[in-house]
């Protein structure tokens, strides 16, 4: 068989089957299609380690018409996205290349960045909330950092959604996967004054109080996407004195290191990021260890100094 009837069946079976993320599916269709750019419409028995090796330099010199490269973690995902490929044909007992054949470079990760607790509050500080714009933004920062969700997931939120009296909500993260969330008090009282102060009828949790008028009758064309809040969070981090890069992403960070600082067990705070796999999770093991070490060398009194 030939490899793009199979890569269209794949990737249906990807978002249908094993129930990923649309995104995710575009993504492996996209690097599965560099695979065809590279050596054409082959049979799949033409996959070979020789093949894959050839590939492999392919995508290493490869740059699009702007001129930009693939970094190393790009080029791996490519080579995941290949064993996911070759794994979805073997599991149809066609004859292919097994994935295990295929070896992913190793790639260092960017350092993880997270606030500290007064870095934390000097932009919350920053958000001045005497207009409704300015009381969204507060509500959007307190929740981002006491509930630890990804910016997708906070833009998608509708207003019955939220259950304010509870302090908790259910959330449909990455893979159509439901995890409960949990609001601090701050982030329940800054969403409760967000909501009342609100005028307009529209579904969405958070929306553009611009001079745009809705063209949606249910308002959702006012929703804030991920780039608006990448950019306020940015902006009043800014404004707040932090020289550091800061995105939505870094309040994540900073939830679920601020909890593993704070005696949570790994599990737990895998549970609340929606991560799938432990290993995601361990990525913020190397920040809690040097604290725990800080706290050994200031506390522990060895014996000769008893």
């Amino acid at each position: 068989m030939y490899i793009s009837e199979l890569i269209i069946d794949f990737i249906e079976y990807v978002e249908v089957e094993k129930g990923r993320a649309q995104k995710t599916a575009e993504n492996y269709h996209l690097y599965l299609q560099r695979l065809v750019e590279f050596g054409g419409d082959i049979k799949i028995q033409q996959i070979t380690p020789e093949f894959v090796r050839k590939w492999r330099l392919w995508l290493s010199r490869y740059s699009n018409d702007q001129g930009d490269s693939l970094s190393t973690l790009s080029q791996s995902y490519h080579l995941i996205a290949l064993r996911s490929f070759l794994a979805y044909c073997s599991k149809r007992d066609i004859k292919t290349l097994t994935p295990e054949k295929i070896e992913l470079p190793k790639v260092k990760r960017k350092q993880v960045t997270f606030l500290s607790q007064e870095e934390t509050e000097r932009l919350i500080e920053s958000i001045k909330t005497n207009t409704v714009t300015g009381v969204r933004d507060r509500a959007i920062v307190e929740l981002l950092y006491s509930s630890g969700l990804r910016v997708s997931e906070l833009c998608n939120l509708n207003r019955d959604h939220v259950n304010l009296r509870r302090g908790e909500f259910m959330v449909r993260g990455k893979g159509q996967k439901d995890r409960p969330v949990f609001l601090s008090p701050e982030a329940t009282e800054w969403l409760d004054t967000y909501l009342k102060e609100r005028s307009d009828d529209a579904i969405p949790l958070f929306i553009s109080h611009g001079s745009r008028l809705p063209v949606q009758k249910d308002g959702s064309d006012l929703r804030l996407t991920p780039r608006t809040i990448q950019r306020l969070v940015s902006a009043y981090a800014k404004m707040a004195g932090i020289t550091k890069h800061v995105s939505p992403h870094t309040l994540r960070h900073s939830f679920a290191t601020d909890l593993l600082m704070n005696g949570a067990d790994i599990r737990s705070v895998q549970s609340m990021l929606g991560h799938s796999n432990i290993a995601t999770t361990q990525i913020y093991t190397h920040i809690t260890d040097q604290h725990l070490r800080e706290v050994h060398k200031q506390f522990h009194r060895s014996q000769n100094n008893d």
